[in-house]
């Protein structure tokens, strides 16, 4: 049987080695490996309607399954299981790493070499960024920092929360599969299941982040509490909305996609913006692991 109980101390622990380290070298980052993974498969798909469809959900199901019974069992190893599955669930949150790729975008954004910014975007986000301007680069930012809370923090804080370290690396798995292959035109088909999983998965952690969002808003929490229950629809994405709608409410910006959306109803985002929305973002944070360290105590206590 897997083991779901989750434990509060290894919650503790990969938290706080997320925040004092980061990330763990790429040879050593089982994300990484479910990456190479996904390519591989990508690169033997083979042709045909029917038959990249049947491949993608071949690869959805691989690149989600596989962590989560590796995790399960790496659990069973003779080796320290506090120590195992706090290093195991800190490779499934980046919160220090998203941080760092916002800090990189507004550095040189702040500065005014605009190129520099756009090219520090590429850590950020997949679309085209050779048109954006000044604006649209601080929009993106803030928007993936706001997203990116829910993918790579509260999701996982509450899948562990829900299901122990499985659950967490399921979630994982299968949100890197959907970035790698999960949007349309080259992988409109290959990547339609990887796609549909992600949004299932994400659809009550990217309304929690909108919720703590507005929780860390303070006096503009009715603002931001309003623009994610108004304004959510006008992404492609069911659940990205949510976040990126709170973050405009409860900084008073327009989050502008070039070409997509445009949410929110206040001023354009300035460099200094980018800035501003890491204390709103580290707040939530802060509320999402109180509130996952209460489940897990809960839930699985203290175990020996």
């Amino acid at each position: 049987m897997l083991p779901v109980r989750p434990d509060p101390r290894a919650l503790l622990l990969a938290l706080a080695l997320d925040l004092a380290l980061g990330e763990p070298p790429q040879r050593a980052h089982p994300v990484v490996w479910v990456g190479r993974l996904v390519a591989l498969l990508e690169r033997r798909a083979p042709a045909g309607a029917r038959a990249e469809l049947l491949w993608g959900a071949l690869i959805a199901a691989s690149a989600s399954l596989l962590p989560a019974l590796a995790s399960a069992a790496a659990l069973r190893l003779p080796l320290p299981r506090l120590l195992v599955e706090a290093s195991l669930l800190k490779c499934c949150l980046s919160y220090r790493a998203l941080e760092e790729a916002a800090l990189g975008v507004a550095r040189p954004l702040e500065a005014g070499d605009l190129e520099a910014a756009r090219e520090a975007l590429r850590s950020l986000v997949s679309r085209d960024r050779s048109g954006l301007d000044a604006p649209l680069v601080a929009a993106a930012a803030v928007e993936s920092l706001a997203e990116n809370l829910g993918d790579g923090l509260v999701a996982p804080l509450l899948f562990y929360a829900a299901g122990g370290l499985p659950a967490a690396a399921l979630h994982r798995g299968a949100n890197t599969a959907d970035a790698m292959v999960g949007y349309r035109g080259r992988y409109e088909l290959l990547g339609k299941a990887a796609a549909r999983l992600d949004d299932l998965l994400n659809l009550v952690p990217a309304r929690l982040t909108a919720l703590l969002l507005a929780a860390a808003s303070g006096r503009r929490a009715e603002e931001a509490l309003r623009a994610a229950l108004r304004e959510h629809r006008k992404t492609e994405s069911p659940n990205a909305g949510w976040p990126i709608a709170a973050a405009s409410g409860s900084m008073g910006l327009v989050l502008r996609k070039a070409g997509h959306y445009a949410v929110g109803s206040g001023r354009k985002p300035e460099p200094e913006d980018i800035r501003r929305a890491l204390p709103l973002c580290r707040r939530a944070a802060a509320l999402g692991a109180l509130g996952a360290l209460l489940v897990c105590r809960l839930r699985g206590g203290r175990r020996g």
